[in-house]
């Protein structure tokens, strides 16, 4: 009887795997999977191939300009197109600059809100809260920059730049002196904030989900409290793919356009001062792009576009790299 049982619950030998021409064909696959399988290789080829097309057309545009400029074209400010002299520093700080300013914004709110849907929110609105945040991200840079001209510029002259400048005598330092012109740097940098943090918010509210729970009730079952836990015990484990988060933030803010060439003033010139106008890489190309009167002036932009396109894909690369490390480390200790 049990040698009945044993041989009735064996597989069929269609079904096994161990040897056999069925066996083969299922692991080698028929002639439309292997088909198939060419299909999207090559589909999936076609994007690294598509990206260094790119690479190679916007390097190739703008080599005239760095065969003539050299390395001074990244650090000289000078930019005169009437006499073919042309440098990115002043386009490259204000990239930088305004992006960081983003950052130090966006990061603190966009960590808060992200804490407060993982842990603190009752499960009714943490749907509703996760979606209106992600909701930021999906409105057009330009709208954005609209508000900007009508709402936050005229905001930012009248209560802000005097505020910082006045009443916290802060108008002494350099980053807090001069006249208040409203389009400026802080500006750029108070609109990149709004709009990078749902990025930022989505990653590290993604990240602190994936933590086990055994990290949150070994911190409780030990006596700590539900900030100590989440201090001492989630957020050190989430911490590489909060960092991802920041960065790819960081990857957004550099590539901005539309909303910051609309506030930030467009002044191709080095300023201490963040109330002082100012330029980034991807707002002097939107605005000098259609107007290039001959070819260095062209392969200028293109050069300074090739400068902004390494730099953004170096910073999205390693976010990407931190999310998934955070990612293996949350595997690996489940």
């Amino acid at each position: 009887m049990k040698s009945e049982i044993i041989g009735a619950a064996a597989p069929p030998p269609s079904l096994q795997l161990d040897g056999g021409i069925d066996g083969a064909k299922l692991r080698g696959g028929t002639h439309v999977d292997r088909i198939y399988d060419g299909v999207v290789t090559l589909f999936a080829l076609c994007i690294p191939l598509l990206l260094l097309l790119l690479i190679f057309a916007v390097a190739k545009a703008g080599w005239p300009a760095f065969q003539k400029f050299g390395l001074g074209f990244l650090w000289s400010s000078e930019w005169d197109p009437v006499k073919l002299k042309f440098g990115v520093a002043p386009a490259i700080y204000g990239t930088v600059v305004s992006s960081i300013i983003a950052l130090i914004l966006a990061t603190p709110l966009a960590l808060g809100v992200a804490i407060y849907i993982a842990e603190f929110a009752p499960p009714w609105l943490r749907q509703p809260i996760g979606f209106l945040v992600d909701l930021l991200a999906a409105i057009p840079s330009v709208v954005y920059g609209i508000w900007g001209i009508f709402v936050l510029v005229p905001a930012i002259r009248i209560h802000l730049m005097p505020f910082l400048r006045d009443t916290l005598h802060l108008g002494g330092t350099p980053l807090f002196s001069g006249p208040a012109y409203g389009p400026s740097m802080l500006s750029a940098g108070i609109i990149l904030a709004i709009m990078v943090l749902p990025y930022i918010s989505s990653v590290s509210r993604e990240v602190l989900l994936a933590v086990p729970r055994s990290q949150r009730e070994a911190a409780l079952a030990l006596g700590a409290t539900r900030w100590e836990a989440i201090k001492g015990a989630v957020l050190p484990f989430a911490k590489s793919g909060i960092i991802g988060g920041i960065i790819l933030g960081l990857g957004r803010a550099l590539g901005e356009t539309m909303a910051v060439t609309m506030v930030i003033g467009n002044r191709h010139e080095l300023a201490a001062s963040l109330f002082a106008p100012g330029y980034t890489i991807a707002s002097m190309i939107a605005n000098e792009f259609a107007e290039a009167s001959n070819e260095m002036h062209l392969s200028a932009l293109m050069a300074a576009g090739f400068v902004l396109f390494m730099i953004t894909l170096i910073v999205n690369a390693i976010a990407r790299w931190l999310v998934w490390q955070t990612a293996s480390q949350n595997r690996s200790k489940k």
